[in-house]
């Protein structure tokens, strides 16, 4: 994405500008990236010049509470505007794409949580102004300029497939699951999304509890015995199945619960009935998801035949050696609507990785390539071309800002 690095000169030098920031906040972890205000309007992954990029923890209120999602929040977006050589001030936009927020009291409380944090900066600097002591706080954010914008962030990941045109769908499959859609003429649906309690049973969170309960099934004798069993347990560093209960209820954060993904895989790709069963299972739920949204938009056209992109976002989505999920999942779509469109992620891996993964030392581009192209993977010296929410929603928050700009020139 144009060669940039976290806090290189050339980040340095486009920032001097003014910077976007887009911030991804799921349930699993939290990304802002930071794009300078005066790009050009980017073609495709490749060119949209990332200045910095940051990583924090869950921002997910309904998981982890507003107090620790807002510290989040706030965190992560400093740590990006450090690594691109530049502060808040220069801060001309945010998108705040956040799951969790599936309403519009949601935004709401978003956007009063930010106002909130501009009235504390505006108190304190009168207060240090009055007994003349210098104060600063991880409050004082941004200037009075800055917009904001809150979305879910199924609307960033569908931006980030299409390159800031919301047009299509979006699935996104993670450690929760949720389908979002939107037609040329702005028409929005949803499906999914509400959490595990609610019934996203394809999410990451969703197939790992049933993988849990199957095994205490399994353990009393109300379901088949399953390899589920000796993975988990394995992975948890467990004796028996009656610890898992413990375990369980120790900590039932989503994200916990949905790491246990890679075991049910692992059981699936060996063979495992039960392990198989909650994967076709999931795979349906998901399919089943994206459909209810492309009926409801008529995104397929009147006849269902109609092309319309569908965006595939999420952990749970990524391929493994047997076991293909979001394949799958658009082939049970396919079977439905035949116009449907794969947008995957591309996965990305730096040339350091590379020559550590096969023990090679400054081999040419051309054995690396050919390397990367036997593996399956994308080469770039700095982890860019990588398509991803976070800069989905910093391609929104640009493309609010410069159509604020050409109101504000009259053209």
């Amino acid at each position: 994405m144009g060669g940039y690095e976290n806090g290189d000169s050339l980040a340095a030098a486009a920032g001097e500008g003014g910077v976007i920031l887009g911030v991804d906040g799921g349930t699993t972890n939290t990304v802002c990236v930071c794009l300078p205000a005066a790009m050009p309007p980017p073609q495709s992954p490749g060119s949209v010049p990332v200045l910095s990029r940051a990583v924090a923890g869950c921002s997910n209120r309904n998981s982890v509470g507003e107090s620790a999602a807002s510290e989040t929040l706030e965190h992560v977006m400093k740590q990006a505007l450090a690594l691109a050589s530049t502060d808040r001030s220069a801060v001309h936009a945010v998108c705040l794409a956040v799951s969790g927020v599936n309403h519009p009291s949601d935004q709401q409380k978003m956007l009063e949580w930010i106002r909130y944090h501009q009235a504390h900066k505006e108190f304190v600097n009168f207060l240090s102004l009055l007994l003349s002591v210098p104060y600063w706080s991880s409050r004082d954010m941004f200037p009075a300029h800055t917009r904001f914008y809150v979305e879910n962030d199924a609307v960033a990941a569908l931006a980030s497939g299409t390159m800031g045109r919301l047009h299509g769908c979006v699935l996104i499959a993670g450690t929760g699951s949720i389908a979002y859609g939107v037609t040329e003429d702005g028409k929005e649906a949803r499906a999914a999304g509400a959490g595990p309690v609610l019934g996203d049973w394809g999410s990451g969170y969703g197939i790992a509890a049933q993988a849990l309960t199957a095994v205490i099934k399994a353990h009393d004798g109300r379901g088949p015995q399953t390899s589920l069993t000796g993975e988990i347990l394995k992975k948890l560093q467990l004796s028996s199945p009656d610890e898992l209960i413990g375990w369980t209820y120790a900590d039932p954060s989503w994200a916990r619960i949905a790491a246990l993904v890679p075991e049910v895989v692992s059981s699936a790709e060996d063979g495992d009935e039960v392990a198989n069963k909650i994967l076709h299972d999931s795979v349906q739920e998901l399919a089943d998801t994206v459909i209810a949204v492309v009926r409801r938009l008529r995104l397929c056209g009147e006849d269902g035949k109609d092309q319309f992109p569908l965006v595939l976002v999420g952990g749970v989505l990524e391929g493994n050696k047997k076991w293909n999920i979001s394949g799958e999942v658009v082939n049970c779509i396919s079977k439905v609507f035949p116009g449907v469109h794969p947008i995957r992620p591309e996965v990305v891996i730096s040339k350091d990785d590379l020559n550590k993964a096969l023990g090679v030392r400054q081999e040419s581009e051309m054995l690396l390539g050919l390397c990367a192209l036997l593996v399956g993977l994308s080469v770039d010296s700095s982890l860019e071309g990588r398509v991803e929410p976070a800069i989905g929603a910093a391609l929104l928050a640009w493309s609010h800002h410069h159509k604020g700009l050409k109101l504000e020139n009259g053209s």
